[in-house]
């Protein structure tokens, strides 16, 4: 009798497996003429508005009526916690969208989606790179749905007015603009910037950028084996050192480089860029609206992230977000199919639209909305990456350690890096 039960166990355990594929793949639907609730209510957490995924979730569930998708939006700023004490008391969703900011911070507390159940192959057939941020040893993390990649603002009638016909494609084009456009008095302040390099402390995102210079150099900043995290900043590569690339970064902060371009006296960059006193903005997709209202008069393009010439692939920065299942979930079952049918179609492209982000599956990236911008955001989406960070905070801290020890030369590049290394490595065996 116990031998024929575990023999049904496992022979649903499969079925479930096959099925659970099936409809992540989005080879399959369910709902159809089933009854109308039957697998009953899963509830999702997450910080999107609620007016913006009204509209889309109600539609998804008019699709899929065998269940029902709640969702319960959470204040940016106490999501993190609410959720902490909803899931420690036992009454937290049973999915929520998962920033990948927060995917190390969470990762004991989500049902690592197993591959037996999504092979490896499948999900990357499936979704963009930056989407494999979710992947560990242990399983599936979250199901991506969407991605933000890191795009370059430029103010047209900057380059117009010093005749740059096109905004330019890799960082050898780059360099030679900087000196063009960078404007100063005879006291050699900078008046008017080509670009916002070279220090932390007044450039929005500059962990980031200097995460895809470091990216676009072949390391990967931190690598996992066997359930271990660790960093990878300190791991040679034969073709580019991040010690060249670091101090690649600082000569723009640098008054006796050629490059020099950026200081401390300027605004953060963001504002600066929108006082059209700053050429380039390395910025994110979704800070498009943003930056309109900021200055609806701007003259400004948009443009895929500099690459390395010559270089083997491209790579730029990006947010991903993800539906993580929670391993307390009261309807297990449902949230999986949830989970899987929320990333697949009409909702993830409907909402993607509505936030100004890119679809995470690769099948939709193929159909591009026909606005200005959105086809270089999800060309640019294809090739974005991102990395586990431990904890956004500390690793802002890290990061503004190792470029301000460079610019103060109270470390070598090298030693920047590698006591940025040993500091990251902390933070990952906490």
């Amino acid at each position: 009798m116990k031998g024929n039960f575990q023999i049904i166990i496992m022979v649903v355990f499969i079925a479930l497996a096959v099925f659970g594929i099936l409809v992540f793949s989005g080879a399959i639907p369910i709902g159809g003429n089933t009854t109308p609730g039957s697998l009953g209510t899963v509830v999702l957490w997450g910080t999107i508005r609620e007016q913006t995924i009204a509209t889309p979730l109600e539609e998804f569930n008019n699709d899929n009526p065998t269940f029902v998708v709640k969702y319960v939006e959470k204040r940016v700023g106490s999501f993190d916690q609410d959720l902490l004490e909803a899931l420690a008391g036992g009454a937290g969703p049973d999915m929520f969208f998962l920033p990948e900011s927060l995917a190390f911070h969470y990762a004991n507390k989500i049902f690592a989606i197993p591959y037996q159940s999504y092979p490896l192959a499948s999900f990357k057939n499936n979704f963009a790179g930056a989407g494999e941020v979710f992947l560990t040893s242990k399983g599936i993390l979250a199901i991506p749905i969407s991605i933000d990649p890191l795009m370059m603002y430029y103010n047209r009638s900057i380059l117009d007015a010093n005749s740059v016909v096109a905004s330019p494609v890799f960082w050898d084009e780059f360099v030679k603009l900087v000196p063009l456009i960078t404007k100063k008095d005879d006291s050699n302040k900078i008046i008017k910037s080509a670009v916002a390099l070279g220090h932390f402390s007044n450039i929005t995102h500059a962990k980031d950028i200097v995460s895809a210079l470091f990216m676009q150099g072949g390391n990967p900043i931190i690598s996992e084996k066997d359930g271990i995290f660790s960093s990878s900043l300190n791991t040679p590569n034969s073709q580019y050192s991040l010690g060249s690339i670091l101090k690649f970064y600082t000569d723009f902060a640098d008054p006796n480089s050629a490059m020099y371009s950026w200081n401390k006296s300027f605004p953060n960059s963001s504002d600066a860029f929108s006082r059209e006193d700053l050429a380039f903005y390395f910025g994110y997709a979704s800070e498009l609206r943003s930056l309109i209202n900021k200055n609806p008069n701007q003259n400004f393009g948009i443009a895929s992230f500099p690459q390395i010439r010559n270089a083997n692939f491209k790579i730029t920065s990006a947010h991903a977000t993800g539906i993580a299942l929670s391993s307390s979930s009261k309807n297990f079952n449902t949230a999986f199919l949830a989970a899987g049918l929320l990333s697949t179609g009409n909702f993830a492209s409907k909402l993607n639209i509505a936030l100004g982000l890119a679809p995470a599956r690769r099948d939709l990236l193929k159909i591009k909305p026909t606005d200005a911008y959105s086809p270089i955001f999800y060309d640019s989406a294809l090739y974005a990456r991102g990395w586990l960070d431990p904890s956004p905070l500390d690793t802002d801290d890290i990061f503004r350690r190792m470029i301000e020890g460079v610019l103060s030369n109270s470390m070598t590049v090298q030693n920047a890096i590698s006591d940025a290394s040993s500091k990251l490595n902390l933070l990952l065996t906490r």
